[in-house]
């Protein structure tokens, strides 16, 4: 089978690895010249760390672990309280036992994938236009003219998929909004900067956060949830008016928002990672068509909100590599892409699931009410490291809501 996979993240990289234990041929195209370095945050939870497990891959993401020693908040003096420290005997800790990097992770999976002789990367590569899709081959058109013919086309291309839109009738694609934006960047790390993830709640529905990187530096974020029609419209125009626009909606909103504001506003213009994310899901009416299937954030992002973005990427490309496997040789692939959707969906759609109340209590927009939530926090943490009740979050195995498929290919 030979099978192109847009897209070198989290989900492309993982399938490509899989999908060569049974013979396939995969050519990976990425947009990028050079897989982007670092990324934010992500922690793999789950049957994800079985799918690591199973690439032989744990000690590269164990040494790649950001160094964050746990989570806790800062109040209005600047001062941390309601620690919630990360080690496996505090499972209800906000930081993962497998916290890592974004680029990091694809720097491993990509260093996994790229030496083995049935894989070929294309970096600097991009489906310019998918010519046809039908029982007997998916050609595609390459950003070079090239004209290439393939048994399976995998979008693994992100959330605004060019690849999707290209398949799919916009009707078949529901965008889900959260109402809130989030800002990233890198700063500088200063002997002042903890090794913790540091919340700041700034009033007003606003958030700002540091966190330590393995690196030398600190990550910022800083999120939002527009209050009012006028707030949010700036927001959204600012999300389609680069950059420039972007950095001083920022720098107006958080202006006299207190804590470290200053210092990281006037972070940004310097940054080399500045990006602004409008945190919406993705939910398809059907992941595939013909001999095309979306993966990974393309078919089902979840948002950060889930905390199952990268987890979801991961096993989805064990679990369709697995139903790619059961194929009789020469079969189309419609039967595998089926079966994949049939037992991972229900799984997507569960994590997917947002609690009532949230993003929007998390983001207090009044003092009272962050005085409320500090109270509130502060007795949780509190009450969790408490070793009895900590322990009640724990002992849960690594498949946890989803076991694993067994694969006779991948045992």
């Amino acid at each position: 089978m030979r099978v192109l996979i847009s897209g070198a993240g989290i989900a492309g990289p993982t399938l490509a690895w899989f999908l060569a234990k049974t013979g396939a041929r995969i050519t990976v195209v990425e947009k990028s010249h050079a897989l982007l370095p670092h990324g934010q945050n992500v922690d793999i939870q789950g049957s994800a760390l079985s799918v690591i497990k199973k690439m032989g891959l744990m000690n590269q993401v164990r040494r790649a672990y950001t160094t964050e020693k746990g989570t806790r908040f800062i109040n209005p003096k600047g001062q941390p309280f309601a620690p919630f420290p990360a080690h496996k005997e505090n499972p209800a800790s906000f930081t993962s036992e497998f916290e890592i990097l974004r680029g990091d992770l694809a720097a491993i999976l990509h260093g996994a994938t790229k030496d083995h002789p049935n894989i070929n990367y294309k970096l600097g590569t991009m489906i310019k236009e998918v010519t046809s899709n039908d029982d007997d081959k998916v050609k595609v058109m390459l950003s070079g003219g090239e004209v290439q013919e393939f048994d399976l086309l995998v979008a693994a291309d992100g959330q605004w998929s060019k690849v999707r839109k290209q398949i799919f009738p916009p009707e078949s694609v529901k965008v889900v909004p959260l109402g809130m934006y989030v800002v990233y960047w890198t700063i500088p790390r200063t002997s002042d900067d903890s090794g913790w993830w540091d919340i700041y709640l700034a009033g007003g529905s606003r958030i700002i956060t540091l966190r330590p990187d393995p690196h030398g530096t600190t990550r910022a974020m800083f999120t939002i949830m527009p209050c009012n029609a006028a707030q949010e419209k700036d927001w959204i125009d600012a999300a389609k008016n680069g950059r420039e626009a972007q950095q001083d909606l920022l720098r107006k909103e958080f202006a006299d928002a207190g804590w470290q504001a200053e210092r990281l506003l006037n972070s940004t213009d310097k940054a080399p990672d500045f990006y602004f994310h409008v945190l919406e899901q993705i939910k398809m009416a059907k992941w595939s068509k013909s001999r095309v299937i979306c993966i990974g954030d393309t078919a089902h992002a979840p948002t950060p909100c889930t905390g199952m973005g990268t987890s979801l990427a991961l096993s989805g490309a064990y679990v369709l590599a697995g139903e790619l496997s059961k194929l009789n040789r020469n079969e189309h692939p419609s039967r595998a892409l089926e079966a994949y959707e049939n037992t991972y969906r229900p799984f997507v759609e569960e994590m997917q699931k947002i609690p009532r109340g949230f993003p929007g209590l998390a983001h207090p927009e009044t003092l009272w009410q962050r005085w409320l939530f500090h109270r509130c926090i502060s007795a949780v943490s509190k009450v969790v490291a408490i070793p009895w009740i900590s322990n009640r979050f724990g002992d849960e195995a690594d498949d946890q809501g989803f076991p694993l498929p067994d694969y006779s290919t991948f045992r």
